[in-house]
């Protein structure tokens, strides 16, 4: 199963609706939505509709390690997921956090905690990881290791979280044949499910025309 989506709305949540089934919240990153922007996506939403929840940056900042700080930013997710009914949270690693032994031993103790509190756990271990130690904590973990298809190719993995955060950087879109490339990629995969997740500023637009390529 392949599902499409974008690192937040971009745009009018009505249009976002219309053509995608997959929206991974961002406004969760900075502070929990109001109630009434929440009731708004859940009545919007069409049926079959799933929202991710990104991970609130208190937990990044206090470098995945436990204490009150990290544990009442998961208890506000909680709440907005239960409230949308969301089964994903994603979490992303500041650049700075590095793959030495006190940060892979944190990380690997929050996501055996958050494992518990969601049905699945997506993580980006930031750039000082390479994809074979982000895959080795995930494998530990029972999370998935988000990756950059186009920058460091498939997960063998039967489940698979991927992010394109833009070929430059967010403000950049992605040309027709970086899209096209990742097209030949998803259609090559043996994956079991495989989320593809639009993070730059053409997101909308970018995300539509591999949805395109991919006959969906």
């Amino acid at each position: 199963m392949v599902t499409i989506g974008c690192a937040g709305f971009s745009g009018p949540a009505t249009k976002y609706f219309k053509e995608y089934k997959f929206v991974e919240v961002q406004e969760t990153h900075l502070a929990v939505p109001g109630p009434g922007t929440i009731r708004r996506w859940r009545r919007e939403a069409p049926d079959g509709f799933e929202f991710a929840l990104l991970g609130p940056r208190q937990v990044a900042q206090e470098g995945f390690r436990a204490g009150k700080v990290v544990e009442t930013a998961l208890e506000s997710l909680l709440a907005v997921a239960a409230e949308l009914d969301a089964k994903t949270a994603v979490f992303i690693a500041p650049p700075d956090f590095t793959a030495n032994r006190a940060n892979k031993g944190a990380l690997r103790s929050f996501l055996e905690d958050v494992t518990k509190r969601f049905e699945r756990i997506a993580f980006d271990a930031g750039p000082g990881w390479t994809p074979k130690e982000a895959e080795g904590v995930a494998e530990e973990t029972g999370t998935v290791a988000i990756r950059d298809p186009l920058e460091h190719g498939l997960s063998e993995k039967e489940v698979a979280y991927y992010r394109l955060p833009g070929p430059a950087g967010r403000k950049s879109r992605y040309e027709d044949p970086a899209i096209e490339k990742l097209a030949e990629l998803a259609e090559a995969a043996t994956h079991r499910d495989a989320t593809y997740v639009f993070a730059n500023v053409d997101m909308f637009a970018d995300a539509k025309r591999f949805k395109r390529q991919l006959g969906s």
